[in-house]
């Protein structure tokens, strides 16, 4: 940057050598250098060239480099040099803690290796070492200012009170074009930090979704002594649904339920929450768009690339893909009483999720659609107890499907199939007849304090003795988040119709539910 201006330094040099504001020109161009963003492609004579007019220099050196890097002229400059300096204002902050990052980073660049992530901590890094320059020449300059005013208090002469007031007028413009850098500086280290994964558990399989571990197998491959059908089949047969009607009035991957299938669904969203009440959920039901902002914060990209995620259009807010978001947005921006945890939720809404990509007899009928019920369970928690929660949650799922009868598999899955915040996550899938293959019916993931940071939930611990007799309170803490699934109705109804199907056709009704559809126990063909 510097090599091309060195051969017409000596004029240059001259003009600063007997200038009393060498030192803060010094500074200031250290730190545009250090800024690296909207700065760093242009040359000195830049910056010197509105200068070489000796009157002008002799009078405001410093004010000319300001006013000149704030010029449209200039702007469009620098605009087109450095295209990458334009930067968006991130909405939110997450309370990153970069100075761990930083003296972590082999730890960091591991994990994101291992989770395939497209993070890029050398950025991070960079940005942050700049800002943290950057910084401390910000702090020096307010110094100097305040020296200067120190000065101005004292009685002086009219010349040496005009010198001052001037050194303050030249020191306050440089203190503002420092601080625009900083800010845009810090949006940048924001933007690039909010991209890193969370850490994983050490226990989690590296690699693909093949790489996933069986926890827990439970129960049999049913089998039949007849030609079997898929649920598609069995619900034309039955008449429980119609994706024709609701194809024509909002598209593919929409259906109606009807007759029983009517009762099932609702028999297992009540069931279910019977269920998990008991375990101490406290039941809600949600609404069901949420700002962008607050999706963002919980770990999910409403306008990236294949997103699942559908955006109202000319608004900030989106359909929610799952009850976590909302569920996770309740206590934004609060600090929880210690006595108040765990606080756990079982949230009923209806999702949203555009399904990109999905395609194929894996995607048929109502494995996967554009709109589902499902009953989510939400802890918020201490960190030393999150994995405890994460082990009940998953207790939970497991005695759900078992007390219906079905087969099914737990896994532990691989870092690829993690997603950002799951520190680790568990995927239950059942055996589906019809489909010839398992399915996923739940996930439950512990995602430790990545979505806090990002929604800002705090708690403060209860005072210890030590502290009490010092009069303070304890700092507070960033919550740990976890989430799984109790019941996503569609699959649920996949499984239950496709395993319990009779020869002539019918399908039982599994014990427990029956109480929750008026006694019914069988759903039967029907009569033409």
């Amino acid at each position: 940057m510097y090599t091309n201006d060195r051969d017409r330094g000596s004029n240059i040099e001259d003009i600063f050598s007997s200038n009393k504001h060498e030192t803060i020109f010094r500074r200031v161009q250290m730190a545009n250098c250090l800024c690296g963003t909207t700065l760093k492609t242009l040359t000195l004579a830049a910056f010197y060239r509105p200068m070489m007019s000796k009157t002008l220099t002799q009078k405001r050196p410093f004010l000319l480099i300001t006013r000149a890097l704030a010029s449209p002229a200039m702007q469009a400059a620098v605009d087109v040099a450095a295209p990458e300096s334009k930067v968006a204002r991130p909405q939110w902050k997450a309370a990153i803690d970069l100075k761990w990052i930083r003296e972590n980073k082999a730890d960091v660049a591991q994990n994101i290796r291992n989770r395939n992530s497209v993070a890029n901590l050398d950025l991070v890094l960079e940005l942050y070492d700049k800002m943290f320059v950057l910084r401390k020449e910000v702090e020096r300059l307010r110094a100097e200012r305040n020296a200067v005013a120190n000065k101005m208090k004292g009685k002086l002469e009219i010349s040496e009170r005009q010198k001052l007031v001037e050194e303050g007028r030249i020191i306050k413009e440089g203190l503002v074009a420092m601080d625009e850098d900083l800010l845009k500086l810090t949006d940048e280290l924001q933007l690039a930090a909010q991209c890193i994964p969370n850490l994983t558990h050490p226990d989690v399989p590296i690699g693909g979704e093949d790489c996933s571990t069986l926890r827990k197998m439970v129960g049999n491959v049913r089998e039949f002594s007849f030609p079997i059908k898929d649920h598609l089949q069995l619900g034309k047969d039955l008449d429980l649904f119609d994706f024709d009607s609701a194809a024509e009035v909002s598209g593919s991957k929409f259906y109606y339920l009807k007759n029983e299938a009517v009762l099932l669904e609702m028999a297992l969203i009540n069931w279910t929450l019977s269920k998990v009440m008991k375990k101490g959920f406290i039941p809600l039901t949600t609404p069901e768009i949420a700002r962008s902002s607050v999706v963002e914060k919980c770990g999910f990209q409403p306008r990236g690339t294949n997103t699942q995620v559908y955006s109202i259009e000319g608004t900030d807010q989106c359909l929610i893909g799952t009850a976590e978001i909302p569920v996770g947005g309740m206590h934004m921006d609060s600090i929880l009483n210690d006595s108040s945890l765990p606080l756990k939720y079982v949230a009923f809404s209806h999702c949203f999720r555009t399904e990109a990509g999905a395609a194929g007899a894996a995607a048929r009928g109502l494995y996967r659609v554009h709109q589902f019920s499902k009953l989510e369970m939400f802890i918020l928690c201490r960190p030393e107890e999150s994995n405890f929660y994460h082990e009940e949650l998953i207790g939970i799922e497991e005695d759900l499907y078992s007390s219906l009868g079905l087969h099914f598999k737990t896994l532990d899955m691989a870092s690829w199939d993690l997603g950002a915040p799951a520190y680790r996550k568990f995927d239950i899938e059942a055996w589906m007849p019809g489909l010839g293959r398992y399915g996923e019916i739940s996930s439950a993931s512990n995602c430790t304090d990545y979505q806090s940071r990002r929604l800002g939930i705090r708690y403060r611990p209860e005072p210890t003795s030590s502290s009490k007799e010092k009069g303070k309170n304890a700092p507070t803490q960033f919550v740990h988040t976890l989430n799984a699934t109790a019941c996503a109705v569609p699959r649920m109804i996949v499984c239950l119709l496709e395993n319990y199907q009779q020869e002539d056709g019918s399908v039982i009704i599994p014990h427990p539910l029956r109480p929750f559809m008026g006694g019914l126990e069988v759903i039967t063909p029907k009569s033409k």
